[in-house]
């Protein structure tokens, strides 16, 4: 029996995804992403996520938040405001993939 150390690729490694989902499909899309390799970029509001401080709690964070979310990058954006905008669009140009589930 060989003892393999490297860790083999995922499907979707090298993949950008640009992260706008909230509450149950969309996290969970985007962490099944994650697991395959893909690079998540998630955006939140300045007030954070409302999973966040869902419950049950732990470690400061909701547990399902800590779930959907592991694995992924996040950054706070303020939509309403120029430099908001203009750095969504600075993400948006550097990312293979938008997934978003805002009604």
């Amino acid at each position: 029996m060989r003892n393999q150390t490297a860790v083999s690729p995922g499907a979707l490694d090298g993949v950008r995804v640009l992260d706008l989902t909230a509450y149950v499909a969309g996290p969970y899309a985007t962490r099944l992403m994650a697991d395959m390799g893909a690079e998540i970029i998630k955006v939140e509001p300045p007030s954070g996520d409302y999973m966040r401080s869902g419950v049950p709690r732990r470690g400061g964070k909701g547990t399902y938040f800590a779930q959907v979310n592991a694995g992924k990058k996040s950054v706070a954006i303020d939509l309403t405001k120029p430099e908001g905008i203009d750095l969504f669009f600075r993400l948006l140009d550097i990312s293979d993939v938008v997934i978003e589930n805002y009604r």
